[in-house]
């Protein structure tokens, strides 16, 4: 599974503190994700920074 952030994004960072391992802040103070698969044992925790992301950036693909 990849996961990826929107142009929603409004650059909280509650994605990068709850899950540093997939996102991570940017200079232009935005989160991004990483470009490759998300490795199996921080599943759960993207799917939560997924969930807990306030205007819905976060989106993912199989």
């Amino acid at each position: 599974m990849k996961y990826f952030v929107n142009d929603s994004c409004i650059g909280c960072g509650l994605c990068a503190m709850s899950c540093p391992e997939v996102f991570e802040m940017i200079d232009s103070g935005v989160a991004i994700a990483t470009e490759g698969e998300v490795p199996v044992g921080v599943l759960d925790t993207a799917a939560q920074a997924q969930s807990g992301c306030p205007v819905n950036a976060i989106e993912n693909e199989d």
